[in-house]
């Protein structure tokens, strides 16, 4: 009578089973003998994933590029002569001043940022005072007059610069009505603008060139 009773329980049991293999429901996978259930709540340890810098350069297939933006206009300036400098066989270390070259761009922050401006219509072209006072007065009277010199003749141009008590006055004329209205547009900043020699003049200035002192 035991022996009737295990069989059909068996049978019942295998019943059971090949129903729920039918309905498409798996049956729990076997769990592994030393394996324990990972609890989820406060302290509880956490996934281990890769960081996500690594993933996304990782899913992108290629290696993340570092920022090329030095940051500042006058730093990212002085690091390109430096670069130049340096790339030079035949630059002469005993003579680069790079702290001079740092002096004039302080100079152009000052003009181009704290100097005052005021502007006259003049019969083909412009009359510009340029102002204003300490550190900034100093910096108006080392650029104003030398970039006068470079720009002048060019396009036609007639540009003079004549101190003043707090300043200097600039005058910039063409006898060309296209061209008179080209630098009433341009304006201060855009006459100062002109010319390419600022570059070769910082390069001139960090060499240590006399020429390109102030």
């Amino acid at each position: 009578m035991k022996t009737f009773r295990l069989a059909m329980l068996t049978l019942t049991l295998a019943a059971s089973a090949a129903g729920a293999g039918a309905q498409g429901v798996a049956p729990p996978p076997p769990s592994h003998p030393h394996s324990a259930p990972h609890p989820i709540g406060p302290g509880s340890p956490m996934p281990m994933h890769p960081p996500m810098g690594t993933m996304m350069a990782h899913g992108a297939g290629h290696r993340v590029t570092p920022p090329t933006e030095a940051g500042q206009a006058a730093f990212a300036a002085i690091q390109e002569i430096v670069a130049r400098l340096q790339a030079d066989p035949g630059t002469d270390w005993s003579k680069v001043d790079i702290d001079a070259l740092r002096q004039h761009l302080i100079d152009m922050d000052e003009v181009t940022m704290r100097a005052n401006v005021g502007k006259t219509l003049i019969d083909g072209g412009l009359r510009i005072a340029v102002t204003g006072s300490d550190r900034t007065l100093a910096a108006i009277r080392r650029m104003v007059p030398d970039h006068a010199k470079e720009i002048d003749g060019m396009r036609g141009w007639t540009v003079r610069a004549m101190d003043q008590p707090n300043g200097v006055e600039l005058t910039v004329t063409s006898g060309d009505p296209a061209e008179a209205q080209k630098i009433r547009a341009l304006g201060f900043m855009g006459i100062m603008t002109q010319g390419s020699h600022h570059q070769v003049h910082h390069l001139g200035m960090a060499q240590g060139d006399p020429t390109h002192r102030h």
